[in-house]
């Protein structure tokens, strides 16, 4: 929770947002009251992240400044959420659910922990690979229990998984890395189920909502 002064995050480090993204920020601002415009801190914040590649002091400042709000403020608000990442992290922030549905969902999630830990080399406590390609922590729930087990990776979601699966996307995304290529070349998974179902769905097919539901159109035929 606290902030130590570094080479890389400290608030003699200029910065601006760029000019898209004042474009961004002013459609943004402009959703609220000009008496409230404070309420815009935490898309603002996650913009510059966006931006900067993790909420580094100078974020919080220019946020501050820009909503004229106290830095304080700002600096509650980025310390209390956990999307914010205030130091810097690898070009593929993987975030492994170990809440109780992933943990007795499928395969389960210690043995993807694991799997991660040992193809990576790092640590679930937010430690970085040293090519600086991938840092790893340990999430709460992130709302997708029924396809249990699942990580997050960046802005995507990955389900479904075994551990062949998570290593296999972990080669893609470090191969797409090195060739430039996110999808085509590497070959990286669609987000969502690494199972072949889609989204959601009964690995049983579908069981229930098979005939049309009663209402005002539909009424018993005994009526």
């Amino acid at each position: 929770m606290q902030h130590r002064n570094s080479a890389e995050n400290n608030p003699e480090l200029p910065f601006k947002f760029t000019p898209e993204n004042e474009a961004v920020m002013a459609e943004i601002i402009k959703r609220y009251p000009p008496q409230y415009k404070k309420a815009a801190v935490m898309p603002l914040l996650d913009l510059g992240q966006r931006q900067h590649g993790y909420t580094s002091i100078s974020v919080m400042n220019e946020v501050a400044r820009l909503l004229e709000m106290p830095p304080m403020r700002v600096y509650e608000v980025a310390s209390f959420y956990t999307m914010y990442n205030r130091t810097p992290v690898g070009k593929f922030f993987v975030q492994a659910c170990t809440t109780t549905p992933c943990q007795l969902g499928g395969c389960g999630s210690d043995v993807i922990v694991k799997a991660i830990k040992e193809h990576l080399g790092i640590h679930h406590g937010g430690e970085t690979t040293p090519d600086g390609l991938f840092t790893f922590v340990e999430v709460e729930c992130l709302g997708a229990c029924v396809n249990a087990p699942m990580i997050q990776i960046n802005d995507d979601y990955y389900e479904d998984l075994t551990p062949e699966t998570v290593v296999q996307l972990l080669k893609a995304l470090r191969a797409s890395a090195d060739q430039g290529d996110t999808s085509k070349v590497a070959k990286v998974p669609e987000a969502g189920p690494l199972s072949g179902r889609r989204s959601c769905e009964n690995a049983k097919a579908q069981t229930n909502l098979l005939s049309e539901p009663w209402g005002p159109e539909k009424t018993r035929s005994d009526l």
